[in-house]
């Protein structure tokens, strides 16, 4: 699917509000002020006579601050719509009522909280491609949201992805589903950088960010999982990257493993 070239008020949008507002501080300076300023530095005739014309700027200075500042607006609503979202869903069933494109918000503002940069693409729609891209600690990730609670994602969409991460050169891809994969798309995604989140470790990651955001914690603080002094002394250590190993239960077969602390970023297991 053909991305649409985004727009710098777009683009704008995606970015924190204060960003929106000092761009249109400095955008309504510069017009204003700063090219009547630079022209009359000529000592030429037309530089003059441009500089004399400076209040006609005026109107078009006002104009864009008040386009900056509306996108301001707009990335703060947005901010606050995808909190609001994240926050009130409490099981799958809320999950389910949300539309597809709701759907792709919250799964973004859950990693967002876990301190990655999320880019909504619009490249993927209804019927899937790519959704988001996760920044974090110089690795970029791949997403695909599938709103599906009664049909299971099948190993095409697992392949397709997979052709995905090697095509945009990522580090690897995730597929958030409601509903679970089927047993080839897990043999398919096995020992790959393909992540499958099914519905109920979506939920329990959605809750895991609830509980941290209602806590007061500095904002470059990551999401770890916390462990007692003694645990983490006697806790054994990633074979991937030295982080603490924690308990986890597959929750297909049943069996207990140790996962690294650092996981998604960290897939290392024992």
């Amino acid at each position: 699917m053909a991305r649409r070239k985004q727009s710098a008020l777009e683009a704008l949008a995606t970015l924190p509000w204060p960003a929106g507002i000092a761009a249109g501080i400095l955008g309504f300076l510069a017009i204003r002020h700063g090219i009547a300023w630079w022209m009359g530095q000529s000592s030429g005739p037309l530089g003059q006579a441009f500089a004399q014309q400076a209040p006609a700027f005026a109107p078009i200075a006002w104009a864009v601050l008040a386009l900056c500042w509306g996108a301001a607006l707009a990335s703060w609503l947005g901010r606050r719509k995808r909190r609001r979202l994240l926050d009130t869903r409490t099981g799958l069933d809320s999950l389910a009522a949300l539309g597809w494109r709701e759907f792709e918000l919250l799964v973004g503002e859950a990693f967002r909280r876990q301190g990655y940069v999320v880019e909504e693409t619009g490249l993927g729609g209804a019927d899937g491609g790519i959704d988001l891209i996760l920044r974090r600690h110089g690795r970029r990730n791949l997403v695909q949201c599938k709103q599906w609670r009664r049909r299971q994602v099948p190993v095409s969409v697992v392949r397709e992805m997979y052709g995905l991460l090697a095509h945009h050169g990522a580090d690897a891809v995730l597929i958030a589903s409601l509903g679970p994969f089927t047993r080839d798309a897990e043999r398919f995604a096995a020992g790959k950088p393909i992540e499958l989140i099914e519905g109920e470790m979506l939920l329990r990651m959605i809750h895991e960010v609830q509980v941290t955001s209602a806590q007061p914690r500095p904002i470059h603080e990551r999401i770890e999982p916390v462990l007692a002094p003694a645990e983490l002394a006697a806790a054994p250590e990633c074979p991937s990257c030295g982080k603490a190993m924690v308990e986890r239960k597959n929750r297909r077969s049943g069996e207990v493993f140790l996962g690294c602390s650092g996981f998604p970023a960290c897939r290392g297991t024992r």
